[in-house]
C-alpha cells in the first residue's frame, strides 16, 4: 500500500517530535512518503520533501498547505494521511482505519482522538472540552463495533483513502482558502474534509484503541482541557447503555452555538467555581441544577450534604454527574417537568444556559414553580452587552452571513435557526431581571463579574462595568402571591423595550 504523509511543521520548536514521528513511518510495512510543510528551511532526513511556504501571510494559515499536495498526487496513492508535527500515527492506527473505513456507510469517515500523559503516566483526552460532546443518538453498530458521533472533529490530523479525497475534493470543501469558523485556522484545515465536505466523523468506542493518537507535546495536562481517563470512560459506559436500551439518548439543548469560535457555548465542563458556591443559600438542603454538566460544581454540594438533582445536558454526561453523587432526570424539558412535578427545592441553579432556550421566561416561571416559598435561585448568564462580544459580532457578521447562506445542513425549524442567527438567545441584564419579575422572582443581588484584565477601568463607573464585565450572577427568590402579581403586571412594556432594543443592536 502506498501512503502519502502530509506534516505542518511551523518553526523549529515540535522538531524532536517531527524526528519520532517520521522514524515511525519509516518503520512502517508500507511504502510511505512524506511531505514535511514549514515556513521556514530546515534539514529533513533522506527521502523526507520539504516545502517552504504559507498560503498567506497569516502564520495560522500553514496546515492549509497540504490540501494542495493531496489534490495535486490524489491518484498516486492509495491512503492519505493529513496531522500536525506533533500527533503519533502507528501502523495499528491505520489498520483499524482501514477496516473502519469497510465497514461505515460511504458519507461517513472513521476518525480519531488525542490522548496526552500526566507526569504519573495518567491519560487525558484534550478534545473532550467545553462545549464538545457526544452525541447520545449517533450510537450505531458497524461491523459488531459500536460507533459514534463526537462534535469536535478536531483531532490534529485526519485519514482518506484515494476515494474519500476524490469527493473532498469533488464537494467543492475541500480545496478552499484558510478559514476559520467553528474552530480557528489550524484546526479548520483539519476538519474541512468532515465539517464542509458531505463527510461525517465516526469514532469506534467499543475499540478505541486503534483509533487514540498521542499528543506528544501534552501541551494541555494541566489546563481545562485535559479531561481524566475516568470521565472519559463513564461516558463511553454511557453510549453502550444508550446501545443496549438501558439508558435514554436525549439532550436537554443545543449547547453548540454559531458564534465565532462558538464563544458562548455551555460548557460541559464547568468548573466548581468558589463565587458561585458562596451564592447558594447556607441554608439550603436541597438544590436542582438545570443544565448539569459533569457535576463538578454540584459534586461539591453534595460533600456538604446537599441532596441535588440534575437536569442534565444529555444522557452521556449525566454519567459523570451521577457519579459524583446527583440524582439525574430525563434530559428533555418536558420530561423532566413531569418527573419534578411534585417535588420542591430550596435553591434553583441555572448556569449558562437562558440564552440557549426559546423562551427562557417559561423556564423561569418552571423554576418559580420548583421552589418551596421563599425559596432561592441563582442564575449565571454571560453579558451581550460585554464590549468583547459586541465587537466579535460585527466584526464575524460579514462573514457569517455568508456562511448561513450557503450552509447545506441548517434547516429551518432547527435548534440554531428558532434562536436566530447565532443560534443563541441576546440575553442582556435587563431582560433577564424583567423576566424573573414577570415570573414570580424577586431579585435580591446582582453580581457582575469582569475579567481581571478589565477591573482596573470597571471602577470608573456603573456604566463601565456594564461594557466590561463578561457575565453576571443574579440572586434571587420566590416572591409572595401578591408581589408576584404586581411585578408581572409591571415587567411586560419592560420587557417588550428590552426586547427591540436587543434586535436592534
Amino acid at each position: 500500500m502506498k501512503i502519502l504523509v502530509t506534516i505542518a511543521s511551523y518553526g523549529s520548536g515540535n522538531d524532536p517530535y517531527l524526528e519520532r514521528l517520521i522514524a515511525e513511518y519509516r518503520s512502517m510495512p508500507h511504502q510511505a512518503d512524506i511531505v514535511v510543510l514549514s515556513n521556514i528551511s530546515k534539514q529533513m532526513p533522506a527521502g523526507v520533501e520539504l516545502v517552504v511556504g504559507m498560503p498567506t501571510s497569516d502564520p495560522w494559515s500553514l496546515p492549509f498547505a497540504h490540501k494542495q499536495v493531496l489534490a495535486e498526487r490524489g491518484e498516486q496513492y492509495d491512503l492519505f494521511i493529513y496531522s500536525e508535527n506533533d500527533i503519533l500515527i502507528t501502523s495499528k492506527n491505520i489498520d483499524a482505519f482501514l477496516w473502519a473505513t469497510s465497514v461505515l456507510p460511504e458519507d461517513e469517515i472513521a476518525g480519531f482522538l488525542r490522548t496526552e500523559s500526566g507526569p504519573g503516566g495518567q491519560r487525558y483526552y484534550p478534545d473532550v472540552n467545553k462545549m464538545y460532546h457526544w452525541d447520545p443518538q449517533s450510537v450505531a453498530e458497524r461491523g459488531h463495533q459500536l460507533f459514534a458521533a463526537f462534535t469536535c472533529e478536531h483531532a490534529g490530523c485526519y485519514m482518506l483513502t484515494r476515494e474519500q479525497l476524490r469527493r473532498a475534493i469533488a464537494s467543492g470543501g475541500f480545496l478552499v482558502a484558510p478559514h476559520q469558523g467553528k474552530f480557528d485556522l489550524a484546526c479548520t484545515a483539519a476538519t474541512d474534509p468532515y465539517t464542509q465536505c458531505g463527510f461525517r466523523k465516526a469514532v469506534c468506542i467499543s475499540n478505541l484503541d486503534g483509533f487514540l493518537v498521542p499528543h506528544l507535546s501534552n501541551k494541555y495536562v494541566g489546563t481545562d482541557y485535559d479531561l481524566s481517563g475516568a470521565d472519559f470512560d463513564l461516558q463511553l459506559e454511557a453510549l453502550c447503555e444508550i446501545h443496549e436500551g438501558r439508558r435514554s439518548a436525549a439532550q436537554l439543548l443545543n449547547t453548540e452555538t454559531a458564534f465565532p469560535l462558538q464563544k458562548l457555548s455551555k460548557s460541559y465542563y464547568e468548573p466548581a467555581r468558589q463565587d458561585i458556591l458562596d451564592l447558594i443559600p447556607a441554608e439550603a438542603e436541597t438544590v436542582l441544577s438545570l443544565g448539569c454538566g459533569w457535576g463538578e460544581l454540584e459534586g461539591r454540594l453534595v460533600k456538604r450534604g446537599i441532596r441535588v438533582t440534575g437536569v442534565p445536558l444529555d444522557s452521556v454526561i449525566s454519567a459523570c454527574a451521577e457519579a459524583r453523587g446527583i440524582a439525574t432526570v430525563t434530559p428533555n424539558f418536558e420530561a423532566a417537568w413531569k418527573e419534578l412535578e411534585k417535588r420542591k427545592f430550596d435553591c434553583v441553579l441555572l448556569s449558562n444556559i437562558l440564552h440557549l432556550v426559546p423562551d427562557g421566561c417559561s423556564i423561569l416561571r418552571e423554576c418559580n414553580r420548583l421552589l418551596r416559598d421563599g425559596g432561592r435561585i441563582l442564575l449565571i448568564s454571560p453579558n451581550f452587552r460585554y464590549l468583547k462580544v459586541a465587537w466579535q459580532r460585527m466584526m464575524a457578521r460579514p462573514q457569517h452571513e455568508e456562511s448561513r447562506a450557503t450552509d447545506r445542513t441548517t434547516k429551518v425549524g432547527s435548534k440554531n435557526e428558532s434562536k436566530g442567527d447565532w443560534g443563541v438567545r441576546f440575553t442582556t441584564r435587563q431582560l433577564v431581571l424583567q423576566w424573573m419579575k414577570s415570573c414570580g422572582l424577586r431579585v435580591d443581588q446582582v453580581v457582575e463579574v469582569v475579567p481581571k484584565r478589565a477591573r482596573p477601568f470597571s471602577r470608573l463607573s456603573k456604566i463601565a462595568r456594564t461594557y466590561l464585565s463578561s457575565e453576571f450572577l443574579v440572586l434571587g427568590h420566590k416572591a409572595s402571591a401578591r408581589q408576584a402579581a404586581t411585578d408581572s403586571q409591571s415587567s411586560e412594556k419592560r420587557i417588550a423595550s428590552e426586547t427591540a432594543s436587543i434586535a436592534s443592536a
